[in-house]
Parts: C-alpha cells; sequence; structure tokens
C-alpha cells in the first residue's frame, strides 16, 4: 500500500455541506458578493454600492404599507391569447412558466392599503414577469387600479418596470397606452392624485403612456429610464450621447422628474407627497 493511500485511509470520511443556491447574492452594480439576508434586511439595495435591485410586488407591498392593511386586489380576467401567437414557443406556454417562476398571474399587481396613515392603491409592475411587459392583462390591471381608487377616494401610485408592450399580443397591447390614459383622466375628473415612481428599467410603450403622466414624478436611483435605446439614438441624430443619458438622474437634472428618492427614505417620502396632494380630498 502507498503512503497516499495509507492516509487516505485513516482521514474520517465527511459528508459534502449543502449549500443554498440562495445564500449569496452577486451584486449588478458592483459585481460584489452580498449575502441574502444582508441583503433583505437592506430593502434589496447593494451594502456596498449602494445599487438598488430589482423587487417584485410582494417585496414592494412589505416595503412601503403599514402593517396589516395590505389588501391585494384581484387580477383580472382577459382573454389569455387573443392572437394565437406563437414564436419558437407558444405564447400560453411562455405564460405558464412565467407564472410558475413568479407566482403571479401577470406583470401588474395592485394592491390596497395605508402609507403612513394616508389610504392608498399601489399598482407594480414586476419586471420579472416578463420583462414587466404590457398586455391586455396589465392594461385591464391599471384601469382596475385608478377604479378601485376613485371608489376608495385615495390617491393611485403605480409603481413602473417594463421594457415596453407585450409583442405576443401585437396592436391590443399598443391600445392599452390610449386605455390608461383615459384612465388617468378619470381620476383627475374625480379630483385624486395620480403618483408615479419610475424603477430600474422603465420604456417603451410604458415609458411613452402611463409612466410619464403623474402628477408627481419620483425615480428610483440610477433607474434606467427610457422610449428607445440609447444605439438607436445615437444612429439617428448622429451624436454621441451623455454617459449618464436616460438614467435618474439626468431625467431629474433636465426636469423631467420631481426627486429622485432611495427606497430607504421612498416610504417617507410617499407619505409626505400624499399628505399634501390628499388635504385638499380630505376637506
Amino acid at each position: 500500500m502507498s503512503w497516499l493511500n495509507s492516509v487516505r485511509n485513516v482521514i474520517p470520511f465527511v459528508a459534502k455541506r449543502e449549500t443554498p443556491e440562495n445564500l449569496w447574492h452577486k451584486c449588478k452594480g458592483c459585481g460584489q458578493m452580498v449575502f441574502t439576508r444582508e441583503l433583505e434586511d437592506n430593502l434589496y439595495v447593494c451594502p456596498k454600492c449602494d445599487h438598488h435591485d430589482r423587487i417584485g410586488p410582494k417585496e414592494r407591498f412589505k416595503q412601503l404599507f403599514d402593517e396589516g392593511s395590505c389588501s391585494e386586489l384581484p387580477a383580472p380576467k382577459v382573454p389569455e391569447d387573443p392572437l394565437k401567437f406563437r414564436d419558437q414557443k407558444r405564447y400560453t406556454d411562455r405564460l405558464k412558466a412565467a407564472r410558475t417562476d413568479n407566482s403571479e398571474q401577470d406583470a401588474l399587481v395592485n394592491a390596497r392599503g395605508a402609507i403612513d396613515g394616508h389610504r392608498v392603491v399601489v399598482g407594480v409592475q414586476d419586471f420579472g414577469f416578463m420583462g414587466g411587459s404590457m398586455g391586455l392583462a396589465v392594461g385591464e390591471a391599471f384601469v382596475r387600479g385608478v377604479e378601485a381608487a376613485i371608489e376608495d377616494r385615495c390617491p393611485y401610485v403605480i409603481f413602473t418596470a417594463s421594457g415596453g408592450a407585450r409583442m405576443q399580443e401585437g396592436i391590443l397591447s399598443l391600445m392599452q397606452m390610449p386605455r390608461s390614459t383615459v384612465a388617468i383622466q378619470m381620476l383627475h375628473d374625480a379630483g385624486l392624485p395620480y403618483i408615479v415612481v419610475l424603477t430600474d428599467p422603465t420604456s417603451g410603450g410604458v415609458m411613452a403612456a402611463y409612466a410619464m403622466l403623474g402628477d408627481v414624478q419620483i425615480a428610483e436611483p440610477k433607474a434606467t429610464l427610457a422610449f428607445t435605446g440609447r444605439r438607436v439614438i445615437e444612429s439617428t441624430i448622429r451624436e454621441k450621447l451623455p454617459d449618464d443619458f436616460q438614467t435618474s438622474e439626468y431625467y431629474l437634472e433636465h426636469g423631467l422628474i420631481d426627486m429622485v428618492v432611495h427606497r430607504k427614505e421612498l416610504k417617507t417620502q410617499l407619505g409626505t407627497v400624499i399628505g399634501y396632494l390628499t388635504a385638499k380630498v380630505a376637506a
């Protein structure tokens, strides 16, 4: 028996320890590994570089609403595959996969609740559900959220995160742009505020529709905000764009939004804004 084999035989066997796959998170901002629990405790903001990670409706509601006040609105029923669309996969199969991965019916979820004691209806787009794309379900959910706000006599707050219109629904997805505009006008006719919080990323048809029509426009830091891609614009105007072009900070500097708010301060800021805007409604 060789020396190596004799040493190997006397070393006690230790079973390989299983490490949960989600124990660590690689930050997309700085590339550093962050302990997942630490990231959650920090509201999904990287403690090393302050990068705001993308979050879905459940995390957003948990961060925003006063404890025990959140009540999700039921998802609206719409035709699921009106065009019988198919590319590499059937559209219905893509929807099933997205629902399995995200546990939501579609990319926009509404909830009633209170923020610092103020009644509010909040809609949150989930970029994790087919890129937060806007189709029939998102358009209908937006309208239902506005109607719920009118019924409750409170503001409607929308958190946008989208790559644009949903291509699998063609012209029907584009029809949601005027529908959302009409819904916002209904909210204004009722004398109620419409507040938009732009998160990373917001682009395409959503940016051209309800994302830029808020009475107050708020954005999270360093969010990508764009109607079309940077390279398309540069090739059209034949000029080099600034490095910070299509970011929250650029929009603020050029007067396109009202404020950039850190996630840790967002609930307090929204509570203050809602308090100001609803004082007249309450009176």
